[in-house]
């Protein structure tokens, strides 16, 4: 899935869904007509937005509360898509590096997974056992691994066998993707990449 750039903001973008997204992550508001009580539209078809100045393009921001993902591709421009987050307790916030990437990437759930929900990860207790890339692995169809100083935080970006989770807080802390999402993703984003949680 391809995009094609735009010199100016999609038509897809609402002023309505702009000015909630933008006040959720502290951002100035463009349209300050437009009343803010007015319900947001989820809608995690990748689209061209504004963005503030102080983002860098080449950077992410990564805003869990309104579920959206902005890969900066110019000034005050980015490409946002949906995305799902984690659980109340397991998300993480602050900035990290993409230092790895995979495509169809294996798995193995961490201790503290296993140990949280010994039930749904019975098989991999005991052993090293690590589920090989593929449709039915939870990673999907591409990973962005999140490391802090060199030190990898185990927490991911990635694609999803269970697209019902994008737009919801459903996971283990990673920020899940839709595949087709997540393949566009991957193909712009550079090893070294600033990702932002907030």
């Amino acid at each position: 899935m391809g995009l094609t750039p735009q010199p100016a903001m999609s038509s897809m973008l609402t002023r309505r869904s702009f000015l909630t997204t933008a006040a959720a992550a502290g951002l100035p508001l463009i349209w300050p007509e437009v009343s803010p009580a007015q319900p947001q539209d989820f809608d995690p078809t990748p689209q061209y937005v504004r963005i503030r100045k102080e983002f860098l393009p080449g950077q992410m921001l990564i805003l869990p509360r309104s579920y959206y993902l902005y890969w900066v591709t110019e000034p005050k421009q980015a490409i946002r898509y949906g995305v799902g987050v984690g659980k109340a307790g397991l998300e993480f916030t602050g900035t990290a590096t993409i230092d790895a990437k995979r495509e169809w990437p294996t798995w193995r759930p961490t201790d503290e997974m296993i140990e949280r929900a010994p039930h749904t990860y019975a098989r991999f207790a005991g052993n090293k056992y690590v589920q090989p890339g593929g449709p039915d692995n939870p990673l999907g169809a591409r990973a962005l691994y999140l490391f802090q100083n060199g030190v990898d935080t185990y927490f991911r970006i990635h694609g999803t066998n269970q697209p019902d989770s994008i737009g919801q807080s459903w996971s283990n802390g990673c920020i899940r993707m839709l595949n087709d999402h997540v393949i566009d993703l991957y193909q712009r984003v550079p090893l070294g990449t600033v990702v932002t949680v907030l």
